[in-house]
């Protein structure tokens, strides 16, 4: 696992030193710091900080083919390289190293771009041919890693982090009001929009070839899968429960392919208990794992991981997180995620790793994906929900479902129960929203864009957040049920550019651990697309199909467990009780004046409502509104005000190759 970043020097060739492709490198050391290398020729400069994991002894970067016409420099992990590198020996290829980025170069070169379709892991790719004077990029699946892209006179630039491209001082870096209306409304930034103008994101599953005149070329070879009724699954459910245990079975073992010993997070909940008895039970029965536990005891799972690690026989390590620890470590991860965030759970993840890295280890398993997968999050719940509410309108029994769902919500005075039954009502009309699965949910957040400042909202005036995303649906998405259209939606743009990514790779890397996720292997994910919607959710139950599939593995308590949603203290850590601090100087009425974006009497009366003794404190809509205020205000200070100050100490680099010795001869 490492961090990459290039300069491909289109017409600008004084733009291409190797002190800027060095200062690229250092920034994101974070993500790789075991070695780092560049490689330089007269048309591109190409950096690698490498985290190694496998082939620790050769697997240096950037790396070449035999005759050096290409150079490679790669974050991520081909899972499966050891079956891949089998297949090019007996195609008369030959390797002098025992890395899977050898084994990922020798694959493009035999393939081209098809290669990708053989890949089985999490990667961001960077291949130059100097014969064709062409750069090549590619992203995983799903996701999981990370590649940033932007132009700056006459330059194509790349990085693992949008960070290293602020080190050249010819990347402009403002932050884009575009971007700061889709965070409000779905909690993160669409692909390829980011926080920054001007720079892009290379959405997931697609690749991108950038020639000598500049031109882009950029196509999909992964999409999300949806089968239609006749493509589904024809076997048995007892049949579709032993694929599933095959399938996961093999993408955990893919997973633990390492030259390092790995770990697992253990939550507590059925997805990492799941993953932590099927690593103890078939392949390490010494596992090593891993878990929070929260001084606010309203987000604590610790009785349910105890649970687990008891049955088990792991060897466990647990932080247990503070509200001090929550504020303390919010700036560093704003820093690191790159975005405004609504939300402060990526801080204890944050502060996971970190126990993870004081322990030695480099790399974990972790349950993610499973509830995009398997229809685990209760939005899945509530489009069911309101689609049979739809289709019986005047039934007096369907509005009790929603008070089954929620029974926490309608214990709280504030709301009551004609509230609640008119906010997750929907209308016949709704079933040809695209986006009828979500639109409460994202309509309640939109309303927090309220606190815009009056510039910000001009701005806006003439943009919708929703036209991004008309163009991202499939063509046949009108035609997907009500689970697939849930699913696609959540794994689209939550999973990839928020769980994935603020709450993954960003704070995982951020104390350079690599996270493997099991559940988003794209042999389960396409199994899973091809089981019928009521496998998966059966009534109100949950994903049902893994349940059962592995019930024996798991106690009942925790198998039937409410689902209990990942959540860290927000009011109690940001604004209860604590001593003037960063908070309050970042949501002062002179700093929220400076930078413009919010309307500073607005935000006033929020904090005040905060600060206020209460019998009815702040709702969930009002406590993403302090957060996202609060992080673009971090993000402002960070990479506006005081980026120079914020940036790393240059570093010598462990391997340099220079083609040339006069690079603008």
């Amino acid at each position: 696992m490492c961090g990459i970043a290039g300069i491909y020097s289109l017409k600008n060739k004084k733009g291409l030193t190797e002190d800027i492709l060095i200062k690229m490198i250092s920034i994101i050391r974070h993500r790789g710091p075991d070695e780092t290398g560049i490689y330089l020729d007269n048309d591109i400069g190409l950096a690698n900080a490498r985290l190694s994991i496998i082939g620790l002894d050769d697997g240096t970067q950037p790396l070449c083919n035999e005759d050096s016409t290409l150079w490679i420099v790669y974050n991520g992990e081909a899972f499966n390289y050891i079956e891949l590198k089998e297949e090019l020996i007996q195609r008369g290829h030959r390797f002098s190293t025992h890395s899977d980025t050898e084994v990922i170069l020798h694959l493009y070169e035999e393939y081209g771009p098809r290669c990708l379709e053989k890949i089985n892991g999490e990667f961001a790719i960077a291949i130059w041919d100097s014969v064709k004077k062409e750069l090549f990029l590619a992203r995983d699946r799903v996701g999981i890693k990370p590649l940033f892209f932007t132009r700056a006179n006459g330059k194509f630039l790349f990085a693992s982090e949008i960070k290293a491209l602020f080190q050249d001082p010819e990347v402009l870096r403002e932050i884009d009001p575009e971007a700061l209306a889709q965070v409000f409304t779905y909690w993160t930034t669409v692909t390829p929009k980011t926080a920054f103008k001007g720079v892009f994101e290379l959405p997931p599953g697609h690749f991108m070839k950038i020639d000598e005149m500049g031109e882009m070329t950029q196509k999909p070879y992964w999409r999300i899968p949806y089968y239609s009724e006749e493509e589904q699954w024809r076997g048995t459910f007892d049949e579709a429960q032993e694929e599933l245990r095959r399938l996961l079975k093999d993408a955990v073992a893919l997973r633990l392919r390492a030259d390092v010993p790995v770990g697992a997070y253990l939550s507590g909940g059925l997805d990492s208990s799941i993953l932590s008895s099927l690593i103890s039970r078939n392949f390490n029965n010494r596992l090593r794992t891993f878990s929070l536990s929260f001084q606010e005891k309203s987000f604590d799972e610790f009785l349910f991981q105890k649970e687990m690690v008891q049955l088990l026989g792991t060897e466990h390590s647990q932080v247990e997180i503070s509200n001090n620890q929550v504020r303390e470590n919010f700036p560093q991860v704003v820093w690191l995620c790159e975005k405004p965030l609504l939300r402060t759970g990526p801080v204890p993840l944050y502060l996971l790793s970190k126990l993870v890295r004081e322990s030695q280890f480099k790399v974990v398993l972790t349950g993610e994906g499973a509830d995009e997968v398997f229809g685990g999050y209760n939005i899945f719940k509530e489009a069911k929900l309101r689609n049979f509410w739809r289709q019986q309108p005047d039934s007096k029994c369907r509005p009790m479902l929603v008070e089954r769902l929620y029974p926490y919500i309608f214990k709280n005075p504030s709301r009551t129960r004609v509230f609640l039954q008119q906010f997750f009502s929907s209308k016949s009309e709704d079933v040809y929203d695209p986006f009828f699965s979500h639109r409460p949910r994202w309509g309640n957040g939109e309303k927090n864009m309220s606190f815009f400042s009056e510039d910000i909202r001009e701005n806006l005036s003439k943009y919708d957040p929703y036209n991004d995303l008309i163009g991202r649906l499939p063509k046949s998405f009108s035609e997907y049920d009500v689970f697939s259209k849930t699913q696609f939606l959540e794994m689209d743009i939550f999973l990839s550019n928020y769980l994935l990514s603020s709450q993954g790779d960003r704070v995982s890397m951020g104390n350079s651990i690599e996270l493997r996720l099991p559940y988003l292997d794209y042999m389960v994910m396409e199994f899973a697309a091809k089981i019928p919607a009521n496998w998966k959710i059966k009534v109100l139950n949950e994903k049902y199909i893994l349940k059962q599939t592995f019930q024996e593995a798991i106690p009942e308590r925790i198998r039937n467990r409410a689902k209990q949603p990942y959540r860290a203290p927000i009011r109690e850590a940001l604004l209860t009780g604590v001593p003037d601090n960063y908070v309050k100087t970042m949501l002062s009425e002179r700093y929220l004046c400076k930078t413009g974006y919010f309307n500073e009497k607005r935000v006033g009366h929020l904090i005040a409502k905060f600060e206020k003794n209460s019998s009815a404190p702040p709702n969930e809509t009002q406590n993403m509104a302090l957060v996202g205020i609060l992080s673009t205000q971090l993000l402002h200070q960070q990479y506006i005000d005081n980026f120079q100050a914020e940036a790393s100490k240059p570093l010598q680099p462990d391997k340099v190759v220079r083609i040339s010795n006069n690079l603008f001869d």
